[in-house]
């Protein structure tokens, strides 16, 4: 979630810089994880049987495997960045697994604020959330992109990686053995009800997946190659989510497997979608019209960590209980874009704010 600013005017791109399209990105994940929780949380119950608000869902459902997906993009930008300055790998690679540690952290802070605020019980301070899947997810991204010094290396390693836990959920979900543990422990491992929101099968697949084509991406210096290299990444994402579509109509291989949970061809699906999707966004940011402007989702994206951190309260918790269950869908949905304007008006705000601290 939790990347600076674009494409430079000359042929080359300034490695340290941010590329724009990725924070496009992630400001589109953003608002995909406000549509989902604001139906989720807002929609009465006898409105919610409707093929429009089960479409709806559905589009939601992609903002978690997204924002992962570009934390693992972040993993190896950063990293090869990190060692462009420094020229120690291990350095580099410490620096995204104390990155990772940080993430995991601000988990806890998040369920303790949670607690306050709502008034929730402590036991949901060991709630399994994106953030937890997120930090630790970092963390072995970034030691496991250390381990492997080549360029291919990391990007076999990181495929491997993606496909091993996507290949292991379903007898992940259905080992007997993981039900001795305790039940917090075993959330992160696989959903346990009362503990679980993610867990790392399957969810840590995608921050790996991500790191992939972050790998290729960090490479990419040159704009030309950059352009070139962004088809290529485009054309194998539509591919993989058209060969896991077609596999998905096939008798599956295990003997426990939900298709909506815990398939692995769902699972490279959406990887190929997210995948296809970087096309799309730097498409739109070097299409011929485009000029140096103002960017709505580039701005979310910025803040995506902030948005966030502030956004779950206001939907789902105590200050706005009266409207918990209590719209129909339409106006559910006309209240996405108020709260995403309101967000939008935080984002800036808390950059204006950032930026006269770092001036002081």
């Amino acid at each position: 979630m939790p990347a600076p600013s674009g494409p430079q005017p000359n042929t080359e791109l300034a490695s340290p810089k941010r590329r724009r399209y990725l924070d496009w990105l992630r400001g589109l994940a953003v608002l995909i994880m406000i549509e989902a929780h604001i139906l989720d949380s807002w929609t009465r119950y006898d409105d919610r049987d409707s093929a429009l608000y089960a479409a709806a869902m559905i589009a939601g459902g992609l903002g978690a495997p997204l924002f992962l997906f570009l934390a693992g993009v972040s993993v190896s930008l950063s990293a090869a960045s990190k060692l462009r300055r420094t020229s120690d790998v291990s350095a580099a690679s410490r620096a995204i697994v104390r990155r990772g540690l940080e993430i995991f952290g601000l988990a806890f802070l998040f369920r303790l604020q949670a607690c306050i605020l709502s008034w929730g019980p402590w036991q949901t301070l060991l709630k399994v959330d994106i953030l937890n899947i997120m930090g630790p997810s970092i963390m072995a991204a970034g030691a496991l992109w250390g381990w492997f010094r080549t360029h291919r290396g990391r990007c076999i390693a990181f495929a491997a990686a993606a496909l091993a836990i996507a290949f292991l959920t379903p007898p992940v979900r259905s080992v007997g053995f993981l039900s001795s543990l305790p039940d917090p422990i075993e959330g992160y491992i696989r959903p346990r009800p009362g503990f679980t929101t993610f867990a790392f099968f399957p969810w840590a697949g995608f921050l790996f997946a991500g790191a992939l084509p972050g790998v290729l991406l960090a490479e990419a210096t040159e704009r030309r190659r950059e352009r070139t290299l962004i088809i290529r990444i485009t054309i194998a994402g539509a591919a993989l989510a058209t060969a896991a579509l077609g596999a998905s109509f096939l008798p599956s291989p295990y003997a426990r497997s939900e298709f909506w949970t815990s398939s692995p061809s769902y699972f490279l699906l959406r990887t190929g979608i997210l995948t296809s999707v970087i096309g799309l966004a730097y498409a739109w940011e070097h299409r011929p019209w485009a000029a140096e402007r103002f960017s709505p989702l580039q701005q979310l994206g910025r803040t995506s960590l902030f948005i966030y951190w502030i956004h779950v309260e206001m939907i789902y918790g105590l200050i706005v209980r009266p409207l918990h269950k209590s719209m129909s869908f339409p106006t559910a949905a006309m209240s996405i874009v108020a709260f995403a304007a309101f967000m939008l008006v935080c984002s800036i705000v808390k950059e204006r704010v950032a930026l006269r601290f770092k001036k002081k």
